[in-house]
Parts: structure tokens; C-alpha cells; sequence
């Protein structure tokens, strides 16, 4: 019985570290992915086709 808390109490106190850790890599594959679609938005192919799209939206009869 000793032997498992003992186990336990190691295996508990084993993972504080982790949590910080994928914190960290899951804000980074957070940053990478806003960089790339900042990228996407901001070209040239994609900015003409959302302004395409915003001024057909405007000039819609009502």
C-alpha cells in the first residue's frame, strides 16, 4: 500500500510540467497558422476576390 502512494505521489507531481510545455507548442502552431493565413489574405489572387466579393454584396438592389 505504501508503495503506491508513494507511486502515485511521484507520477502526480511528475506532470506540472507538462501542461506549460503544450501551452507553449500549441501557441506556436497558433502563431505559424496566422502567419500563413495573413499571408493568403494579403495576396494579391485572394484580395481582388474578396473586394470583388464585398462590392457585388454593396450593389445589391433592395
Amino acid at each position: 500500500m505504501r508503495c503506491l502512494r508513494k507511486l502515485h505521489r511521484r507520477c502526480r507531481t511528475g506532470e506540472r510540467g507538462m501542461t506549460t510545455a503544450e501551452y507553449a507548442v500549441g501557441t506556436l502552431a497558433a502563431c505559424g497558422f496566422a502567419a500563413v493565413l495573413y499571408k493568403v489574405v494579403t495576396s494579391g489572387a485572394v484580395s481582388s476576390a474578396l473586394s470583388g466579393l464585398i462590392k457585388r454584396a454593396l450593389d445589391v438592389a433592395f
